[in-house]
């Protein structure tokens, strides 16, 4: 494989004189004791590929690593140069060899063929063949020194394993380089910037001499124009004054001419007045016949509704259902597969037993039983006196909880009293509160100070005009009107505008206003249109001296339809037991609402912050009994609180009762988990050399039998759901097409109602516009037509008597036929001409005083400029073009980059659980890149509690070193490199943790492909050698 390293060889490197040590493809394993000069192998590596002496946290400088008494070192690598990523083939072959030569004072890099002929010498050579073949030495995922081992096994920060993260998925590189040029960019942003402010000085230069050069040239103009502004102004004077003759023969024109025009408009109104009137009385009447049709037809709607929602319901449960029985069947069948090849492989297993070991085996497998239940009594009892104060604990914990639970709902209570009382208050000093606070207060005096511009007075809150026969029904009256007795009534559209503007000005949102005739006398009843029943309506109980008022409760509330009860009993009898022509709904005397459409029947509870109507009198009896409530509320809480102290004070107790236990029950689970893996060995070990023992699989078949009776009766279950789920979709599809069937026929019906009221309001809104206009054009006639025709007579005999003293004063001047010559003087008043005559004449004096140049050197100096500045503005405008584009171009990057890291944090999880899961460990791992923090979670498989630990500075040395190296194996498996280092992997593991995490590094390095260095002090006779793994032994150090 290209990339990959077939030799390293050292001289005079460290403490090595001279080290040979050749790899192979795969797997290698290189072992010794400490100070033999492992890590050196891995240092060695590092400088050879570029890393500076610091890089290695070995040495400070590069001479450092020459060996004492020595003047040079040398380092060897042979790079194969082999396959389809090969470097270069045709100039280095097959083998790349890279030499770095160290003294003390220089070092040097020589990269030669495979024959030994030097090719290249450069930095930028070895740089070329790094990028090439994606070596990164300085990613912990490509060589994991000893030192960055033990920081990272020891370390339990966060931010230190965040930086191992960023560092490793090479996220850091790229997200520094994306800084780098956004700091690039806002430096060039502020140059340009300043570039482009550096123009404007001379801009304004630039504006000054164009204004000049304009001055100079109208310096003799100015003169000439004084002359015939002279002569203009005497004639402007005549002219004004005919100008303001023709426009009173306008004006007097005009106001004769509105005299018959305005008694038209009068008789014109008055014939439109009589035709709406009778147009309107037709129209009320097809409204009123048409309101009862669709308010059946709305019912059965609704009806129907609900019964297709509730069979939709069904059908959703019965597909849900089949759903999750059909997941259970593959599951159930995936499981019956798992048990017959267990039983197969345990049946083959068992006939490769020898005879002669088991009875050895037996006796240690005896033995070591027999020490596992010592451990295992000794456990049990541990687990079960936890398991008594956990349960006690758990008791304790739900009481907590019930009274927290018992002290919020107080709380809640009490604080709904007191708003309750100081609502009521409120009331005591004025009942308009009940309904608005002190918003409705400022919109009645918002409403009063803005009195005149309505064309009726606003009524309003509509709960403020209203009493109750009896005091009884309060609640219910409230509850049957609700948000209608906060709303304002006007007669016209008009004042619904300036009203939503008085509401909008105190801040009062969401006002209900209703548009109605003012004038319209009180609703008469008929018997017929009644509810028939003795119960009284809301109609009946309200009283109010405003006709108004009450029409509005009766076509925009039903209250002629709104049943009132005195009970709940009493209600539902009402309401569901007997079908009562023109009865709405059913309201009991504490507030139940009841209902019935179709087939549906409804019961609402009351409100549970509503204790006394809006409309009841009797307040300050309400506020005591709400004091009296609050102050229960209040002993009670405190007599829970003073329990909840003591019952926490418990379970404090017992939780350092149960951390004792656990702490006590750790070892002791500890050894018997170690002592069950030696019997698992033993066992194991007894099935392989047993050839003839018999095997008991009774269990298993027993169990296989029992998962195909299951399956078989889950499949007659799920038959049973498909035909009831098939029935039930009919139904739906037959309940949607009688729905669509009945609105089909009924919406040509119901719409002629929208249209009728649509054609009522628009009749209503055309008989109030007539009416104004008619009172409008009377009152014009009175107070504006005729006197202002008087007094324009006057104004028209003064102008002519003006206009002939003006035209003698204007001919001594000039004649009339001269200033024709120059030009007419319309538009122009004799102030504007005599003030244009004045600016002109101090204009004049200043021009000629302040200039010296002449006009041909300014206009050639402001031609260089103009070039000047335009040639600097386009370059300024490419340079903001390009800057951008990079802008552009950099934020696109930045937000695949975010993209990106998200996806390798989720990446990341998946493979540390798929490692962790080897050895029965599940975990988590959370990357918060705005914190830069990398937290590590994990749920121990002999954790009776399953609690997670989050610091792995809480687990042994060997779990955290497993867990460790699972979180950097998930690390590689997101990187891509031809080689891998890692030195002292295994630090502080026990021989089980040791074993899972070499079989976990073998099975990885081989299915991952790459080459693999393994350095470690520790015995690793368990790995056996083969074609993918090479072991080889460092000689022992000298003394």
């Amino acid at each position: 494989m290209a990339g990959t390293i077939s030799r390293i060889r050292l001289e005079n490197f460290m403490c090595h004189s001279s080290l040979h040590i050749e790899l192979a493809q795969h797997v290698n394993f290189i072992t010794g004791q400490n100070g033999s000069g492992k890590s050196a192998i891995l240092t060695a590596l590092c400088i050879a590929f570029g890393s500076r002496a610091k890089s290695t946290q070995r040495a400070a400088a590069l001479k450092d690593f020459i060996k004492t008494g020595c003047s040079h070192a040398t380092v060897v690598v042979d790079i194969n140069n082999q396959g389809e990523d090969a470097f270069k083939p045709e100039l280095y072959g097959n083998l790349i060899i890279l030499e770095r030569r160290i003294t003390e004072s220089t070092s040097s890099t020589l990269l030669k063929d495979q024959h030994g002929k030097k090719v290249a010498h450069r930095k930028d050579d070895l740089n070329e063949i790094v990028g090439h073949f994606n070596i990164d030495v300085e990613n912990p995922c490509v060589i994991m020194s000893q030192d960055k081992s033990r920081e990272f096994l020891h370390s339990g920060n966060d931010k230190d394993k965040f930086k191992f993260f960023f560092k490793a998925t090479l996220l850091q590189q790229v997200n520094e380089l994306l800084e780098t040029i956004r700091d690039q960019l806002n430096n060039a942003d502020s140059i340009v910037q300043e570039l482009e402010k550096s123009i404007k000085p001379v801009m304004r230069e630039l504006d000054e001499l164009r204004e000049k050069i304009k001055n100079m040239e109208h310096i003799e103009e100015i003169a000439h124009d004084i002359d015939n502004l002279k002569k203009k102004l005497a004639w402007s004077w005549v002219y004004g004054v005919d100008k303001q003759i023709e426009e009173q023969t306008v004006k007097l024109q005009k106001l004769k001419e509105r005299i018959p025009a305005c008694q038209e408009r009068i008789d014109r109104s008055t014939a439109v007045i009589d035709e709406l009137k009778k147009e309107l009385i037709e129209k009320e009447e097809i409204v009123n016949s048409l309101r009862d049709k669709t308010r059946e037809v709305n019912m059965m709607k609704k009806s129907m509704e609900d019964k297709i929602a509730e069979v939709v319901k069904q059908t959703i449960e019965l597909e849900a259902e089949h759903v999750r029985g059909t997941r259970l069947l593959q599951k159930m069948n995936v499981q019956l597969k798992k048990l017959q090849a267990q039983l197969h492989d345990f049946q083959t297993q068992h006939m490769q037993m020898t005879q002669a070991e088991a009875s050895q085996i037996e006796e240690d497998m005896m033995t070591i039983q027999g020490e596992i239940d010592n451990l295992h009594s000794s456990v049990t009892r541990l687990r079960e006196e936890e398991k008594k104060f956990s349960e006690e604990l758990s008791g304790i914990q739900k009481s907590i909880t019930d009274i927290t639970k018992e002290i919020n709902e107080n709380d809640s209570r009490f604080q709904q009293l007191k708003s309750q009382i100081n609502d009521l208050q409120h009331r005591q000093s004025n009942k308009v509160t009940a309904f608005g606070g002190q918003r409705v207060l400022n919109l009645l005096e918002t409403i009063e100070s803005s009195y005149r511009r309505f064309n009726n007075p606003p009524i309003g809150p509509i709960g403020a005009h209203l009493k109750l026969a009896s005091e009884f029904w309060s609640v219910a009256v409230d509850c049957a009107c609700g948000r209608l007795l906060d709303a304002f009534i006007v007669s016209c559209h008009k004042d619904l505008q300036i009203l939503r503007e008085c509401a909008n000005k105190v801040h009062y949102g969401y006002l209900q206003i209703i548009i109605y005739d003012f004038t319209r006398p009180r609703l008469l009843i008929p018997d017929h249109r009644l509810p028939t029943t003795e119960h009284p309506t809301v109609l009946s109980v309200i009283q109010s001296e405003n006709d108004t008022v009450v029409n509005v409760l009766v076509d925009q509330g039903n209250a002629e339809r709104q049943v009132l009860v005195r009970d709940y009993e009493v209600g539902k009898s009402v309401a569901f037991d007997s079908r009562i022509q023109n009865m709405k709904e059913v309201y009991t005397a504490d507030g139940y609402k009841m209902f019935s459409r179709g087939s549906v029947q409804t019961i609402l509870p009351p409100y549970k912050n509503r204790r006394a109507g809006r409309l009841c009198s009797s307040v300050g009896e309400k506020i005591a009994e709400l004091i009296n409530e609050a102050n229960g509320i209040e002993k009670i809480k405190t007599e829970k609180s003073a329990q909840r102290r003591k019952l926490v004070n418990d379970q404090q107790n017992l939780e350092q009762k149960i951390l004792s236990l656990k702490r006590k029950r750790a070892p002791e689970e500890h050894r018997l988990a170690n002592k069950k893996v030696h019997l698992d060995d033993a066992k194991r070990a007894s099935v392989e050399n047993n050839s003839y023992t018999a095997v008991d699989t009774t269990e298993l078949e027993e169990e296989i039998k029992q998962g195909k009776i299951d399956i078989e009766q889950k499949e007659l279950l799920l038959q049973k759901i498909s035909v009831r789920l098939t029935a039930t979709i009919q139904d739906v599809n037959d309940n949607k097409a009688s729905y669509k069937t009945y609105m089909d026929s009924m919406n040509a019906e119901t719409g002629s109602f929208s249209s009728a009221n649509d054609e009522l309001d628009v009749a209503n809104r055309k008989l109030d516009a007539a009416q104004q206009e008619k009172t409008h054009y009377e009152g014009l006639m009175k107070t504006k037509v005729l006197p202002d025709i008087k007094m324009a007579e006057a104004d028209y005999a003064n102008l002519q008597q003006l206009r002939q003293e003006s035209f003698k004063k204007a001919s001594v001047i000039c004649s009339e036929s001269d200033l024709e010559a120059l030009g007419h003087v319309a538009g122009s008043t004799p102030e504007q001409l005599s003030a244009k005559i004045n600016r002109l004449k101090h204009r004049l004096d200043q021009e000629s005083r302040r200039y010296s140049e002449s006009i041909d050197d300014l206009r050639a100096l402001h031609e260089k400029k103009e070039r000047k500045i335009f040639k600097k503005q386009q370059l300024y405008a490419g340079f903001r073009v390009k800057l951008n584009s990079c802008q552009n171009a950099l934020d696109l990057r930045w937000k695949k980059f975010q993209r990106n890291a998200g996806l390798l944090k989720r990446q990341l999880t998946w493979l540390f659980n798929e490692h962790l899961g080897k050895k029965g460990i599940s975990g988590f791992i959370n990357v918060d890149y705005k914190n830069k923090v990398l937290s590590v979670e994990l749920t121990m498989p002999q954790d009776a509690s399953r609690d997670t630990v989050r610091d792995t500075r809480g687990l042994s040395g060997g779990e955290r070193s497993f867990s460790t190296l699972c979180f950097t194996l998930a690390l590689h498996g997101m990187t891509e490199a031809p080689f891998r280092a890692m030195d002292e992997f295994d630090v502080f593991m026990d021989a089980v943790s040791r074993k899972i995490s070499l079989d976990t590094l073998i099975d990885f390095a081989v299915a991952q492909g790459s080459q693999w260095i393994f350095i470690t002090p520790h015995d690793i006779s368990m790995v056996k050698p083969g074609d993918r793994v090479k072991k080889q032994q460092m000689a022992a150090p000298r003394g």
